[in-house]
């Protein structure tokens, strides 16, 4: 067993670090405590050719391994949440959900664009009624000739200002299937689609988050991923893509809250010695090192399934779960390290501490993940194959 990274892996490294100190941390802390997001990103994410990640090279993608989205993934989130949002809504919740569900058609129409970033991708599931238990939504879409009419609301949508189409989760009106979903791809040019921010975010605050609606709005049946029916298992495998996103970009908020905390306990010295040395300090510095270590492994393992076409949902669940909440622990203890600083926007580890609250509700809450583990654990759930698996690597 190899646990070693290629030298592509390590120079995807060293390129999405660079990225995330000289395009995402300039001029951060003022748009952070301001609440202003930065459109610009994403061109910029483009130019790099981060946004097409792991798509194969003939849909104009980088042809890298799933792996490699973690890592960028990681990297980004190291600098901060939002450039890692990003990469999850976009190229996780919203591509890699093409990549596995769309026809040869849909996929040729929209991931080369997708890919070269000339069109930015968000996904929208949760509803103002309908968080954790998605079988609530409300949002319909009403078959009418050849086309279905959508009327609804979306809410905490990354990117729903920016994102030129969404990935859409709707109740089939009039429907009698037992599960009576289904999946769309919808433009925001389309008549009767309109987008609000939401302000006042706890965290994230760099970061475009908003409602979209639904008013009357047609779209055609060709913009359908899979069939009638099939609409919650699309969602439920854009999840397991979303999660293994969240869960690669919490190892980067652990790593910059070990960074801020290594440099700040070797600078800071009490009665002539530095903090460093003073053995509580050095158990949250172990408990960073430790969550980062575990972290790492467990998200490259999901990274290898999805290599090799293993269904993940329980191990990306795990990676999910466990590194939210040692990315919080971890920001938490860098808070303590920093003492009365840490309380204050003057040192990053504050932003840490607010970025990774979130990350323990977005993408599945810390409850519904430690329900499913047990449920996995006593032997109460089980994972099929599902019919359209991603496409393994290296792509042909």
């Amino acid at each position: 067993m190899d646990f070693a990274l290629t030298q592509e892996h390590e120079l995807i490294r060293e390129m999405a670090y660079k990225f995330g100190q000289n395009e995402v941390l300039p001029g951060l802390a003022e748009r952070d405590r301001e609440h202003t997001s930065d459109a610009t990103m994403l061109e910029k994410m483009a130019e790099a050719g981060i946004l097409g990640m792991s798509i194969p090279e003939k849909f104009h993608g980088s042809n890298t391994d799933y792996i490699s989205l973690g890592i960028v993934c990681e990297e980004l989130e190291r600098a901060d949440t939002t450039a890692r949002v990003v990469m999850s809504v976009h190229s996780g919740l919203h591509c890699m959900t093409i990549l596995q569900w769309g026809t040869d058609e849909q996929k040729e129409r929209w991931l080369p664009a997708l890919a070269k970033g000339d069109r930015w991708g968000a996904f929208g599931l949760t509803e103002p009624n309908a968080g954790s238990d998605a079988s609530s939504l409300r949002t319909t879409a009403t078959k009418d000739g050849d086309s279905y009419i959508l009327n609804g609301e979306k809410t905490w949508i990354s990117l729903a200002d920016y994102a030129h189409q969404f990935l859409v989760i709707a109740r089939l009106a009039n429907s009698d299937l037992k599960s009576p979903f289904a999946a769309f791809i919808v433009d925001r040019n389309t008549p009767g689609f309109s987008s609000r921010a939401i302000k006042g975010k706890l965290g994230v605050r760099a970061g475009n988050t908003g409602q979209i609606f639904f008013e009357n709005m047609r779209v055609p049946a060709e913009n359908m991923l899979g069939e009638e029916g099939d609409g919650f298992k699309v969602a439920m495998s854009a999840l397991d893509h979303g999660r293994y996103t969240v869960a690669a970009g919490a190892v980067g908020i652990i790593t910059a809250c070990l960074d801020a905390s290594v440099k700040y306990a070797n600078d800071r010295t009490v009665q002539g010695e530095a903090i460093g040395k003073k053995q509580l300090v050095q158990q949250m510095i172990a408990s960073m090192a430790r969550g980062r270590d575990i972290g790492r492994l467990l998200y490259y393992q999901v990274g290898w399934m999805k290599n090799v076409g293993l269904r993940h949902t329980r191990e990306v669940s795990m990676a999910k779960w466990t590194n939210c909440e040692a990315a919080f622990d971890a920001a938490n203890k860098a808070v303590e390290i920093h003492g009365a600083y840490g309380f204050s926007d003057e040192f990053p580890v504050e932003r840490y501490f607010r970025n990774s609250r979130g990350a323990m509700i977005y993408e599945g809450t810390h409850e519904i993940h430690t329900i499913m583990q047990g449920e996995y654990a006593l032997g109460y759930r089980s994972d099929k194959p599902i019919a359209r698996n991603l496409p393994t690597y290296p792509f042909e």
